[in-house]
C-alpha cells in the first residue's frame, strides 16, 4: 500500500508542477511604472519560422499582415524609432514539457524554427528571447526599453489571443502607452473577447 501512496503522491506532484507551468505561461507580469519617457518603439512578437510557416494562418492572411508589418518597420526606421523583435523559446523545465505535450514541441529552446521567419529576417534593431507569453517576464525588455527611453509601444505579430495580448497587458500594467496595430496581427481563433479585454485595459487599437 505504501508503494501506491508514493506513486499517487508522485503523480499528484507532477500534475501540480505542470499546472504551475501552465499558469506561468499565461500569467501577466508586473514591473516598475514608467514615468517621464518620451521615446517610442515598435515591438514584433513571435514572428519566427516555426509559428509563421506552421501556424494556423492562411497564406492570404499572412501576406496581408506581413505587408502591414513591413510598412510599420519602414515607418519606424524613417523616424529613428527602434524595432524590437521578441522570439519565443520555451526554456523552463515545465514549459518545455508542456510544449512537447500540447504544442508539437514547437519553439523549445535549441530547436529549429526559433529564428525570425524569412519575411522579417534582419529587420529588427534588437532581438530578445521570451520564455512565456508575456514578453516582459524575464526583465530584459524592461531594461532595454529603459535604456532606449521608451514610454510608448506599437505592437504587431502573433498570436493576438496569446503572446500579443499578454505582452500588451504587461506593458500597460507598467504604464506604457500601448497601441496594438490590429492589421499587423495574426490570430488563430476569434479575437472578440480578447479585443474587448484589451480595450478595457486602455490599450489603443489601430
Amino acid at each position: 500500500m505504501s508503494v501506491v501512496y508514493v506513486f499517487v503522491g508522485a503523480l499528484v506532484a507532477v500534475l501540480l508542477w505542470l499546472v504551475a507551468g501552465v499558469v506561468r505561461i499565461g500569467a501577466v507580469s508586473r514591473g516598475a511604472r514608467v514615468e517621464g519617457r518620451d521615446g517610442e518603439a515598435l515591438v514584433l512578437i513571435d514572428l519566427q519560422s516555426v509559428f509563421w510557416n506552421e501556424g494556423p494562418y492562411s497564406e492570404a492572411d499572412k501576406q496581408a499582415v506581413a505587408t502591414v508589418i513591413l510598412e510599420e518597420v519602414q515607418a519606424a526606421k524613417a523616424k529613428g524609432i527602434p524595432v524590437i523583435a521578441l522570439r519565443q523559446e520555451w526554456s523552463l523545465p515545465a514549459t518545455k514539457v508542456i510544449a512537447r505535450l500540447t504544442m508539437k514541441g514547437q519553439a523549445i529552446a535549441g530547436s529549429s524554427g526559433t529564428e525570425l521567419a524569412a519575411p522579417f529576417a534582419g529587420i529588427a534593431d534588437y532581438e530578445l528571447v521570451k520564455r512565456v507569453q508575456d514578453g516582459f517576464e524575464t526583465g530584459a525588455l524592461d531594461a532595454l526599453l529603459a535604456e532606449l527611453n521608451v514610454g510608448a509601444l506599437r505592437i504587431v505579430g502573433l498570436d493576438y489571443n496569446y503572446c500579443v495580448a499578454k505582452t500588451s497587458l504587461g506593458a500597460v500594467r507598467r504604464g506604457y502607452d500601448v497601441t496594438l496595430v490590429e492589421r499587423g496581427v495574426l490570430a488563430g481563433q476569434d479575437t472578440a473577447k480578447t479585443r474587448a479585454d484589451l480595450q478595457g485595459q486602455g490599450i489603443a487599437l489601430a
